[in-house]
């Protein structure tokens, strides 16, 4: 009887093994992406932590910075069906999810048939997802959330794995539509997109412009990336870490203990599901075999940014919500 039980030893022996093995795949995708995206490590890093983590990501950037190429290199590097849609004012929800439309067969019989929309894939870019109209953004809601789509009361389920990797300009605001809170929830990860260093940006310069620029070659396809998935729900947490994801979410909303003042709304529990992932996910990444309270502190800002907004005092007084992040997540570092 005794042998058909599971001996703690061999399973974590087999999970660090699995650990390895993965991790060591997985650098040596991010090696791939970085010879393509230029002075961009924390940006790429905090990508794959979303694709790891089973989420989707908002990219804010201006233009030029990159973030429709750090997309596709993904995409290519990670063996996925890739699709782009271009959003824009007058982009409907059919266009996104797909339509019913009606055939007639030789015998003359009439039917409806389901022609899928480009968010039938395993990778789709929303690229300036805030130009679209509140009615289009929130056709993207229940695809982001439970993987399916319906329409005209038929449940269409959505390749796996899937991911949302949207885009989003900062600069120009007019015609756009701000995303609702709920469907900024969605997005397990907010990335700001920087400008590259200036090392970064000559060899960016001299490896662009030659004749043979560097290409991406695939790494790894759907299904390793899914089983890299559910490995990251594996990795163990220690208590110190699940006590510092709580501190921090708890600290970021209104009328907390320590009498804060400044947040009107803050994170909900998704955020701490969010950041428990996201910590497992870059251990994996790093080939770490659990994460620390550094990782708590690394990743706070990318979770937390777009799950909280500022009194209108605190913005009256210059505050911005990276600085009350930043204060947060202070006892932590």
């Amino acid at each position: 009887m005794a042998e058909n039980q599971n001996n703690p030893l061999q399973d974590a022996s087999a999970l660090t093994a699995e650990i390895d093995r993965v991790g060591a795949r997985l650098a040596e995708a991010r090696q791939v992406v970085g010879k393509v995206i230029f002075g961009q490590d924390a940006v790429v890093e905090q990508t794959m932590i979303t694709l790891l983590a089973g989420g989707h990501a908002l990219l804010i950037g201006v233009p030029g910075l990159g973030k429709t190429k750090l997309v596709e290199t993904i995409g290519t590097v990670m063996g996925l069906q890739d699709k782009r849609v271009q959003f824009t004012p007058d982009l409907m929800p059919a266009d996104i999810l797909g339509s019913e439309v009606l055939e007639e067969s030789d015998a003359g019989r009439r039917a409806f048939r389901f022609i899928q929309g480009p968010v039938f894939c395993q990778l789709l870019m929303a690229d300036e997802i805030n130009r679209a109209s509140p009615r289009t953004q929130s056709a993207l809601l229940q695809a982001m959330q439970e993987r399916a789509v319906s329409v005209a009361g038929t449940r269409h389920p959505l390749p796996e794995p899937f991911h949302v990797l949207a885009t989003q300009n900062p600069l120009e605001l007019e015609g756009t539509y701000p995303l609702p809170e709920a469907q900024l929830d969605r997005f397990l990860m907010e990335v700001d997109v920087d400008y590259p260093n200036r090392d970064a940006e000559r060899e960016m310069l001299v490896v662009t412009t030659s004749a043979e620029e560097e290409q991406p070659g695939q790494i790894l396809d759907g299904d390793e990336l899914m089983d890299a998935q559910k490995l990251v729900r594996r990795i163990p947490v220690g208590e110190s870490v699940v006590e510092a994801i709580l501190s921090l979410v708890r600290s970021g909303r209104p009328a907390t203990e320590d009498g804060n003042t400044q947040i009107a709304w803050g994170p909900g529990p998704r955020a701490s599901q969010a950041l428990m992932l996201a910590v497992r996910a870059r251990a994996l990444l790093d080939g770490r075999f659990a994460p620390s309270i550094d990782d708590v502190v690394a990743l706070a800002g990318p979770v937390l940014r777009h799950r909280m907004a500022l009194t209108f005092a605190a913005r009256a007084d210059g505050v911005t919500v990276d600085q009350v992040i930043q204060r947060l997540k202070a006892p932590l570092a």
